[in-house]
């Protein structure tokens, strides 16, 4: 059976984005089992995978077979010497990710999607949570869709990372897309990114990384981006996941936001993340 024809079994978790994909063992699949994988993903936008036996190896080869890799993180290194494109988020260090995003964005060309890997999980809380961009888009009434589409944003990545990389890594990060990253510029991306892959327009600001819209007021900026952010996040745009132990989850990072809960106190959280090398976003 080729990969064209290839069907996964999956359990959709809502009518327009998030599936659970059953009976699937990402360390053996086959090239067609991942080429229907990578299809489903651009469809339903987030893909959850349970009861895997990946470790660190296991994941880079996965995500290799998928696409190509990216560095573990623009700044901040990999887990180990060995493993150079795992962004280990560790609670013991800081590493909470407890306010809506999409990853990287602050690069000129943030990556395609991510792969997380659950390592150590509290006993309870530590959810994520995943925001439909191109459905937030579609639902927002005609005129302001046709706004957003005039806009461009800027990400700035200065306030999440810029001390990180100042003083943890002495001014030098990681290689991205081939030049190492020694300062954080601020980048222009559009409000509204068009998928490279379908067409479909989405929402492509988040709180993590935004940091105003382009020739527009400060006070503008801030209404404008207060409604897109607040539009984002309602309930009908969201799937939630509850963590346990062997879980992998897949999302395509041009049409999706993504919050984890930092509920659970001083309990331990470990997810290890790998990012695949996506394009320069473009606008309607």
């Amino acid at each position: 059976m080729s990969g064209t024809d290839l069907d996964l079994a999956t359990d959709r978790l809502s009518p327009e984005f998030g599936s659970e994909v059953f009976g699937l063992d990402l360390g053996n699949a086959t090239d067609d089992e991942l080429a229907a994988v990578r299809r489903t993903l651009v469809d339903r936008k987030v893909l959850f995978f349970r009861d895997q036996q990946l470790d660190e190896d296991g994941q880079v080869s996965l995500g290799r077979r998928i696409g190509e890799l990216t560095a573990s993180h623009p700044v901040v290194g990999g887990v180990d010497e060995a493993h150079p494109e795992i962004y280990a988020l560790d609670s013991a260090d800081d590493g909470f990710a407890d306010v809506w995003h999409t990853d990287v964005t602050f690069m000129r060309r943030p990556p395609l999607g991510s792969i997380l890997r659950a390592v150590t999980l509290p006993p309870s809380g530590g959810d994520t949570s995943w925001a439909d961009t191109q459905l937030a888009y579609r639902s927002l009434s005609a005129p302001v869709r046709q706004l957003a589409d005039q806009l461009t944003a800027v990400h700035d990545g200065n306030r999440e990372f810029g001390y990180y990389l100042a003083q943890r890594r002495g001014g030098r990060g990681s290689v991205w897309d081939g030049e190492v990253v020694t300062r954080l510029d601020p980048v222009e991306h559009p409000v509204v990114r068009v998928h490279p892959e379908t067409g479909l327009r989405g929402l492509f600001v988040n709180p993590g990384f935004t940091s105003h819209i382009v020739g527009v007021s400060d006070a503008e900026s801030r209404g404008i981006l207060d409604l897109l952010y607040a539009h984002l996040t309602k309930p009908e745009h969201i799937v939630r996941h509850r963590w346990r132990a062997g879980d992998v989850v897949m999302w395509d990072n041009r049409s999706t936001a993504h919050y984890a809960n930092r509920d659970y106190g001083s309990a331990h959280r470990v997810m290890h993340r790998i990012t695949l090398r996506g394009d320069e976003p473009y606008g309607p």
